[in-house]
């Protein structure tokens, strides 16, 4: 009897012992996420589920990439390079001098149309060789002055254009508002002029979030050397469309920018004659100049990239299909023969 107590003792200094161990244990707490223990599907890549899957993408990409085909061809474009045609043939061997001299730049250009554009007809100026998205120029731009008017001293990074000589601040500042586009387009058919809506032609999420309602132009290109167009002062910079569509930078060197729309239909055998003033500086660097009238689809713009891509994947994946068929009806496989395992096909080897 007397044994039991002891006994029974150490039995209880036992339990109490392992309480703290167990607390103190650096072993995770089981769950079967951690353990990896959750249901899992592992579908077994069958031939009949391979080739299946390859002719449903088949079926699906083929038939989107002949409409996106189809959508792209429907979309008119008249399409014309000027910046060549509208310097005058005694300074076409020194085109900067041109640009730069204080010469009539006005050009007149005529477009035909050779099929009927239904309307909206969208104005767009396209660069070439114009590398909108080279790092200093992207970053050469201050949004929180762009957006607040309490902001307009905020010019730390735009230099070089962020302040006059005398310290006075630039609204905008930076090298993307300072050289905006400046080269202006005037429509006319049957000597009738045409009108070209410059309303909403920027993203309404710029207009309302980026570009301030109370923040206005100054001291905008005042500097000796101007990059671009001028801005009204008297206008907030929410209202300035065509400085909100040029600051929306490009990623590629040749892009277009939405210059406005023409909201009549042009007819087969219009004649459009085109004033432009040629006042962008392209020809420092190579660049080209080209305006475009361009209707749209359900789809955008002309861009046959999208249809030939969803073409060639169909296309891909029918021959696999049928390269995957051939195969298996002519030398057909039992799904999990063991016979094809390593140590059954080599039994001399280890």
């Amino acid at each position: 009897m007397s044994s039991n107590v002891p006994s029974s003792s150490a039995g209880g200094h036992g339990s109490a012992d392992s309480t703290p161990a167990t607390r103190n244990s650096k072993r995770p707490k089981y769950s079967r996420f951690t353990q990896q223990e959750l249901p899992a599907c592992k579908p077994i890549l069958t031939p009949k589920w391979v080739i299946s899957a390859f002719m449903l993408v088949t079926v699906i990409f083929i038939p989107i990439g002949v409409a996106s085909l189809f959508a792209s061809r429907d979309v008119v474009e008249i399409i014309d390079r000027y910046e060549t045609e509208c310097v005058p043939p005694n300074f076409r061997n020194n085109k900067v001098a041109f640009i730069q001299s204080s010469a009539d730049k006005t050009c007149t250009r005529t477009l035909n149309v050779t099929k009927r554009m239904k309307q909206p007809i969208y104005v767009y100026y396209q660069l070439d060789n114009y590398y909108q998205n080279h790092r200093r120029y992207v970053k050469s731009r201050s949004d929180q002055q762009l957006r607040d008017p309490d902001s307009a001293n905020d010019v730390s990074a735009c230099k070089p254009e962020d302040t006059l000589a005398n310290g006075s601040a630039i609204v905008p500042c930076g090298l993307i508002a300072w050289s905006l586009f400046n080269d202006t387009y005037s429509l006319s058919r049957n000597n009738q002029q045409l009108s070209i809506n410059k309303k909403e032609i920027s993203w309404k999420s710029d207009r309302d979030h980026k570009f301030g309602k109370n923040v206005y132009p100054k001291n905008f290109q005042n500097r000796t050397l101007i990059g671009g167009a001028h801005l009204n002062e008297s206008i907030p910079l929410s209202e300035q469309e065509d400085l909100i569509v040029w600051m929306r930078t490009a990623a590629l060197p040749t892009f277009r920018k939405l210059y406005g729309r023409i909201e009549v239909d042009l007819e087969v055998g219009d004649v459009i004659n085109v004033t432009l003033e040629n006042n962008y500086n392209t020809y420092s660097f190579n660049g080209k100049k080209k305006l475009v009238l361009s209707t749209t689809s359900w789809l955008g713009g002309k861009n046959d990239f999208l249809g030939i891509a969803y073409l060639t994947v169909g296309g891909l994946c029918f021959f696999l299909a049928m390269i995957f068929t051939i195969i298996y009806l002519v030398k057909p496989r039992r799904l999990g023969d063991p016979s094809y395992l390593s140590w059954n096909r080599n039994p001399g080897g280890h």
